[in-house]
């Protein structure tokens, strides 16, 4: 798989989990090509993986939030209107960008981007427009009804 055609498989799906099972797709499943027993890491692909997991969350088309049972999860851009007119129903920091820096000394650091702060002016005016039913059908298995669990999340 190509960085080019994951980030076609999340701009499809909508709302993917990076690794974790749940009521939404795994990119690291759909890369490994079938469903992973422990950790990513120790897969034959382990390192396919990761490459393809860092090109998507570089991606601008992308928020890397804990949408989806506090996992990280990743929303096409699509579909960033629908969860900004529900934002109400969701965790403030479940909506929280998350941005992998790398410093200079090769550290990785998170860096998290407050919910409402990383939304676009035209996201937020898009959002104005849209009808809270038509909201939910976009986000279809990802919707706020509660919080959302995972089934067997392991990552």
């Amino acid at each position: 798989m190509s960085p080019k055609t994951a980030l076609a498989f999340v701009r499809r799906q909508g709302v993917v989990l990076e690794s974790a099972r749940g009521p939404v797709p795994n990119l690291a499943e759909v890369v490994a090509g079938q469903p992973i027993q422990g950790s990513w890491w120790g897969h034959t692909k382990g390192h396919e993986i990761f490459w393809l997991t860092r090109a998507v969350r570089d991606s601008r088309e992308v928020l890397v939030c804990r949408l989806v049972g506090g996992k990280v999860t990743y929303v096409h851009r699509r579909l960033w209107p629908a969860l900004v007119r529900l934002a109400g129903d969701f965790a403030r920091d479940d909506l929280a960008a998350l941005h992998e820096i790398h410093t200079p000394r090769g550290r990785h650091e998170l860096r998290v981007v407050r919910f409402p702060r990383w939304v676009p002016p035209e996201v937020k005016r898009q959002a104005g427009r849209l009808s809270e039913a038509h909201a939910k059908v976009a986000l279809g298995r990802a919707q706020p009804n509660k919080r959302l669990k995972l089934a067997g999340a392991r990552k």
